[in-house]
């Protein structure tokens, strides 16, 4: 029997001593997840304390979670006897249309916490319930006034080419795919097909030397299906291109990094980016890494390690954003984007990018083979400065007379790599200049 009581709390399971308001919270954050059990009568450690109940109590109880929460949640009761202990267990399932209060204030289940929903999340649960995302709401600030019909043209032929036929007119067309709702505009659609220039795309593009230099700057405010052409050609602008010549007609042309995983960083930042969020997308490229950040965390129920082993259920935070995108035949299909890129840079042997929630954001980061090779180029140039080091050491002490001209003679190396040598030995106290330069001598420390 001991069995029927899990050994600790997790995301569907919480232990109360009593009941009290905290019941009735863990029981809403369950209803706005996967559904959940409360144990009372155990406490956090997981000892059976039990509880007293009387002969309204039970009904008691329920009638106060009927009357605190909105919707109304029902919670089912169940009754353990454990070595003459009470242990009352409510359980609940996961409520249909999110999300449930409790006296006007919501909550999540967080691991084995309860934690308090933001009013963002709050408007993210209710849109997801209901199978919808905030960009296909109606956009109460922009008009038809607002978006230009030969992009939506564009758009219509776009999808044509992929075989499918559309015979409407660009205002017909919004209506089918919902673009248009009672003669609104959808925010999608305003994102979309944006006359003007405007600060809710905006994406900073930068070129550095280092962390605080910046070689070049540039600044991207179109609307999302230009933005992707723009932000590629700003990239390819800033990093390099070999040219392999093959003896053949033609000669190959590679990259610095491959430019299909590339796209397909740029594709995810603008379909999957929170444009509520006041924060703009950064793109920021250094010699040996571009960095691309993007308002909007990963959701609570994802994490980096469900991404890159493709262990998660692909929910777009602007599903109709992403739907149409994928209409245009930029997107294949949804949550297969970190797999492809992994893949490229893995066959252009190349680091695997680095991929994490950053300040409210989320940031990509992807490395070049300039890199390791620099890198490699440092470990070489530091043995063979300590291997230089070494042998002056051993000739000195045969020879404290020896001049740099000399060294450099029976080293083959040059007299500045000599000097640099000698200076770093001397700041190590190995080695030092007895006398003058001419007519003194080296000694051994």
């Amino acid at each position: 029997m001991i069995k029927l009581i899990p050994e600790k709390e997790s995301h569907t399971i919480e232990f109360k001593s009593f009941f009290n308001n905290e019941v009735i919270i863990s029981l809403v954050a369950f209803s706005n997840a996967e559904g959940g059990s409360v144990y009372m009568g155990v406490d956090d450690n997981g000892k059976i304390n039990g509880v007293d109940i009387g002969k309204e109590s039970i009904s008691s109880w329920i009638n106060e979670v009927k009357n605190k929460t909105a919707p109304t949640i029902i919670p089912i009761v169940d009754i353990i006897e454990i070595k003459n202990k009470t242990i009352v267990v409510f359980k609940v399932f996961e409520y249909p249309v999110k999300p449930v209060s409790v006296k006007g204030r919501y909550y999540k289940r967080v691991n084995n916490a309860n934690q308090l929903l933001t009013i963002t999340e709050v408007v993210n649960l209710h849109l997801q319930s209901i199978n919808s995302s905030w960009d296909a709401c109606p956009d109460s600030l922009h008009s038809l006034g607002d978006i230009s019909l030969d992009k939506v043209q564009s758009s219509i032929e776009m999808i044509s080419e992929k075989g499918i036929t559309i015979t409407e007119s660009p205002l017909s067309f919004l209506f089918k795919f919902n673009l248009l709702r009672n003669e609104q505009l959808t925010n999608a659609a305003y994102l979309m097909f944006k006359n003007n220039h405007s600060i809710v795309t905006t994406i900073e593009l930068g070129r550095f030397q280092d962390n605080i230099t910046i070689k070049d700057t540039a600044r991207t405010q179109s609307d999302i299906i230009t933005q992707i052409n723009e932000v590629m050609e700003y990239v390819k602008k800033h990093i390099n291109l070999e040219v392999i010549i093959t003896g053949e007609a033609q000669n190959t042309q590679k990259w610095q990094y491959p430019l299909e995983a590339i796209r397909e960083i740029v594709l995810n930042m603008i379909i999957h980016r929170d444009y509520r969020s006041s924060a703009d997308s950064i793109v920021k490229i250094f010699n040996d890494k571009i960095e691309f950040y993007n308002p909007g965390k990963l959701p609570d129920d994802i994490t980096v390690e469900d991404l890159l082993s493709n262990n998660y259920k692909s929910n777009p935070r602007n599903k109709t954003i992403a739907d149409f995108f994928k209409n245009l035949g930029l997107i294949e299909k949804y949550g297969s984007g970190i797999g492809r890129i992994i893949g490229y840079f893995k066959e252009a042997s190349l680091p695997e990018p680095k991929f994490g929630n950053i300040s409210g954001g989320f940031q990509v980061t992807v490395f070049s083979v300039i890199d390791a090779a620099e890198k490699s180029s440092e470990k070489s140039s530091e043995k063979s400065s300590e291997k230089s080091s070494e042998k002056i050491i051993g000739i000195i002490k045969n020879n404290p007379h020896v001049t740099i001209e000399e060294l450099s003679s029976m080293l083959n190396i040059t007299t500045r790599s000599i000097e640099k040598s000698l200076s770093k030995l001397k700041e190590k106290n190995i080695v030092e200049r007895i006398g003058p330069d001419k007519g003194g001598y080296w000694r051994v420390i």
